[in-house]
């Protein structure tokens, strides 16, 4: 059958149109979208240097990823996106090794009250042997992959007007809100508090009407959450120095080539090396930012506290390693 000069034209057009749909097709599979969750507020580095690490990340993968992040636990609470890794609802979260501490608890080893003497030992942590087999057992026990640990800041105590914590005995009894995961426990618990968990997008409302009496938190989230209008002291108590850790999904880091687990290794540890040092500038500044705002800023003996807690509770308590606490205390 002999075809004539318009079909021919047709069928180069159809065959044209065919193989330009595939290319198109083709692009748009290959480029992948991707959740990053989060529960920090939009005017934090957490937030802005996730953001950051997401551009960076579609830049030096020639746009192959484009990664959106939730804010602000509008993918839900800590412990929903710690979820959300295993149920394939978001790949990518920051989180506190407290919560990542549920799936392989001695992870959150590093939540043991005073274990660390401030954010450079906390920083050398976290290039350190130890921190790297910590964060293998979680990975081989949740599937998922660990990339980086930013510095969150030193967790001190805020308290309503009438109840200022000066020393330890000013704990016994006080009703302390402490985030949902046990590894926060051991601080109020071993000074006598009455601690009550609550999620953090609820802390504010929870300390206005009084439902407790005081939170902890480092100083950039007492004042990103506005905590210090509904609390008049801020005791500089240090008792954890807390971290984020940047963890992965396992499908998504399976799914990885190892040039782009090498990127995306390389950008999530800038990411928290640059959120870590605006952490460390903001916490010296806002000292002197809350006294000026007429709070009471209290001054404590971190030494009486740190004795307090040893004498009422120990590492192995709660479920921790005695090796592993020995070999934090002894980076230098």
């Amino acid at each position: 059958m002999t075809m004539t000069i318009n079909t021919k034209r047709f069928a180069m057009k159809t065959i044209a149109a065919c193989l330009l749909a595939a290319g198109a097709l083709g692009m748009a599979q290959a480029q992948t979208k991707l959740k990053w969750a989060h529960v920090y507020e939009t005017s934090e580095p957490f937030h802005k240097y996730s953001v950051w690490a997401g551009d960076e990340i579609k830049k030096r993968t020639n746009g192959k990823y484009e990664i959106q992040v939730f804010p602000a636990s509008s993918l839900g609470k800590e412990a929903d996106i710690n979820q959300g890794l295993t149920l394939g609802t978001v790949d990518i979260i920051l989180s506190g090794a407290s919560f990542a501490g549920r799936t392989y608890q001695p992870l959150a080893v590093s939540y043991f009250p005073f274990i660390f003497r401030d954010a450079e030992h906390q920083l050398k942590y976290a290039k350190s042997d130890v921190f790297k087999e910590l964060s293998k057992g979680y990975d081989d026990k949740s599937g998922n992959h660990i990339t980086a640990l930013t510095y969150y800041g030193a967790r001190h105590v805020t308290s309503s007007a009438a109840k200022p914590v000066a020393k330890p005995e000013d704990m016994k009894g006080l009703k302390i809100r402490v985030p949902d995961a046990p590894a926060y426990l051991a601080f109020p618990k071993s000074l006598g508090a009455n601690a009550t968990p609550i999620a953090f997008a609820e802390v504010y409302l929870a300390l206005q009407s009084g439902t407790v009496d005081a939170q902890e938190n480092p100083l950039p989230t007492i004042e990103a959450k506005k905590f210090y209008e509904v609390q008049k002291n801020i005791s500089l108590t240090g008792h954890i120095v807390d971290s984020l850790l940047t963890i992965v999904s396992g499908p998504l880091w399976g799914k990885l080539s190892a040039d782009e687990k090498k990127i995306f290794t390389e950008v999530m540890q800038e990411a928290a090396e640059k959120t870590g040092r605006e952490i460390i500038a903001s916490e010296t500044r806002l000292v002197d930012d809350f006294k000026k705002k007429g709070n009471n800023v209290i001054t404590v003996d971190k030494g009486a506290f740190r004795e307090a807690v040893l004498k009422n509770t120990k590492p192995t308590d709660h479920g921790y390693r005695q090796q592993d606490y020995d070999r934090i205390l002894a980076i230098k």
